[in-house]
């Protein structure tokens, strides 16, 4: 694979989303939703699995790229020898049907330009029936169809199973290209003027940006993590994706390659709190709608993560056909970590909940109701060891952080009742909660090494219990807060980053082979940790060293590889978006928590 990951940029049109290398090339889209087939799949093999490049002729990557302001609108420039284009790239927010607009634009003398389309559908796999009408090309195999619409200038024509245009762009001209699907039983949509589809969509992302209350220090940054949380969210549901890709390795040519297109309760948890606390209420009521479907029923069959709509089954296989991203097989689809117990779900969205209450969401009886049914069943399994956060795939353990998570649960629990919200059983949860705080305490932490530990009796760290102090199960000053925050900064660094636990090496540490990047999210913990602590020089110092890691247009993969210098994990990753968030507004002050 000729380009990292952090070569990237995505558009997309909150239903799915495509990636744009430096080249000018679109190796990811997959169509109509964020996981349904790709018809672009280079990414995770080659241009034969599908992409779409529009570049000068013979010149190979950008002279620079940005968005346009605070949108999703992406333009890539080039200076060559003989003038200046550039091309916009966008996908409107949509009504029915998927578009996707190219513009190639002239600034300065004249351009040789070609674009290329190789339409290969089901990741790559099935080569589709391509026919002409004038100046649209239209694509169809089995469900989906395609049509391809060019400008009379651009010179298209059909060669050796791809669409190909030459042409010269000069300046002030706009020379523009659409990409349709439709289901290939339907006839295709009334083609949209793009420049009209250009002006609605930057007016949109500008209006809803500007509706950020964040005001600190690095606004920018946030700004645009704001947009890509957005970005992942599927409009029709509320439903949000963790992220826009499947099995980009957390190492070069490793194995531990997952399918991320789905709506993780946690991450999705995680997204709404961090848009409610910039002032995105509407977002939250979305989602709040679509958790009340997709976990309707029996609290214990409460699944981790659903499909976009609220689907329970996500079954997990490969693709023989595509050899991985930069050789890391095995490509996935679904999940299979679907199926897993893991107990911090329930404290992630009970204190969502109520997060989303205090800061003005209007209560609901039926949302209490689907509390009350999960408090009920996390009283009855809190006890149980599981996979937890992250989602190991070998014996269950009891994480330390599922326990705290559980504690989380029933605090807020009791402190809505006590605020005369609702209604409930507050001493027997005041009971539990101070139950599991005294358990944690004696069986979760180390008194030799003065730190809390990954799981009961276990001498291994992990950095999700630098959330500790941010969710109130013990003070920032607490000495065994202290003990927690500098071992992990100690024992857990790598490469001035932080893994989430031990180098896995070992097949027994998380039940997968291999081993794994810094894990950008957790040293946005690290720096917030070390904020809360006092430690406020060296918090920020942290935070932004990995602000530092972002691509040239502000994104972020899941993980960091200090050995290759090079963002690796799925692309863009909600979780490192919403801790770069979070972490932001507690070091400058912003931070909105709930009344201790």
């Amino acid at each position: 694979m000729a380009w990292r990951i952090e070569d990237y940029a995505l558009v997309g049109d909150l239903h799915t989303a495509a990636l744009v290398s430096r080249d000018g090339s679109i190796d990811w889209l997959c169509l109509p939703r964020f996981d349904s087939g790709a018809c672009f799949a280079a990414l995770l093999g080659d241009e034969e699995n599908g992409h779409w490049r529009i570049a000068p002729c013979g010149e190979h990557g950008c002279t620079r790229r940005a968005y346009r302001g605070d949108t999703l609108v992406l333009e890539t420039f080039w200076n060559t020898s003989t003038g200046s284009v550039k091309v916009i790239d966008f996908m409107p927010h949509r009504d029915e049907l998927p578009d996707l607009v190219r513009i190639v634009e002239g600034l300065r003398g004249e351009v040789r330009m070609e674009s290329e389309v190789r339409l290969r559908f089901d990741y790559g796999r099935i080569m589709p029936w391509v026919r002409r009408s004038g100046h649209s090309w239209t694509a169809i195999a089995g469900p989906d169809s395609v049509r391809l619409g060019t400008d009379p200038r651009s010179h298209t024509h059909s060669a050796g199973f791809r669409t190909r245009s030459e042409f010269t762009v000069r300046a002030g001209e706009r020379v523009p290209f659409t990409l349709i699907w439709h289901p290939s039983h339907e006839p295709g949509p009334p083609p949209e003027d793009p420049e009209t589809a250009l002006a609605s969509t930057i007016r949109v992302w500008d209006e809803w940006a500007a509706g950020c209350a964040y005001r600190g220090p690095w606004r920018e940054a946030v700004v645009r993590s704001l947009i890509t949380l957005k970005a992942l969210t599927y409009r029709p549901t509320g439903g949000v994706v963790a992220a826009a890709t499947t099995s980009l390795p957390e190492v070069i040519g490793g194995q531990r390659n997952w399918d991320y297109r789905y709506c993780w309760l946690r991450d999705a948890t995680l997204t709404l709190a961090a848009l409610v606390r910039n002032g995105y209420l509407e977002e939250a009521g979305a989602w709040r709608e679509w958790l009340l479907r997709a976990v309707a029923g029996d609290p214990a069959d409460l699944r981790i993560m659903y499909g976009l709509a609220g689907e329970r089954r996500l079954p997990e296989m490969t693709l023989d056909w595509l050899p991985g991203y930069a050789g890391s097989f095995p490509v996935r689809i679904g999940n299979a970590a679907a199926e897993q117990l893991q107990l911090d779900v329930y404290g992630q969205v009970v204190d969502t909940l109520f997060l989303a209450r205090q800061a003005g969401l209007g209560a609901e009886v039926d949302v209490w109701r689907l509390q009350r049914a999960l408090l009920d069943h996390l009283e009855s399994n809190w006890r149980q060891p599981d996979e937890g956060l992250w989602e190991v795939r070998c014996e269950r353990r009891h994480f330390v952080h599922s326990k705290v998570m559980a504690w989380v649960a029933m605090d807020r629990a009791v402190r809505t009742v006590e605020a005369g919200d609702y209604p409930g059983p507050v001493k027997r949860w005041r009971a539990l909660r101070d139950e599991i705080h005294r358990e944690v305490c004696t069986r979760g932490y180390d008194t030799e090494r003065g730190t809390f530990t990954r799981s009961y009796g276990s001498r291994e760290l992990d950095a999700a219990t630098l959330v500790i102090p941010r969710v109130g199960f013990l003070p920032p000053d607490d000495p065994r807060v202290v003990g927690t925050v500098t071992t992990i900064a100690r024992e857990l660094e790598h490469g001035g980053l932080v893994r989430r636990y031990a180098d896995p090496v070992d097949i027994a540490v998380d039940g997968v082979p291999g081993t794994e990047g810094a894990f950008i999210a957790c040293s946005f913990w690290l720096a917030n940790a070390l904020h809360t602590i006092g430690e406020h020089t060296a918090g920020r110092d942290l935070f932004e060293r990995v602000l530092d890691l972002r691509n040239d247009v502000g994104l972020l993969a899941e993980e960091w590889d200090p050995v290759t210098g090079q963002q690796v994990g799925n692309f863009p990753q909600a979780y490192s978006h919403i801790d770069l968030i979070n972490t932001a507004c507690v070091l400058s002050g912003h931070e909105v928590t709930p009344a201790q």
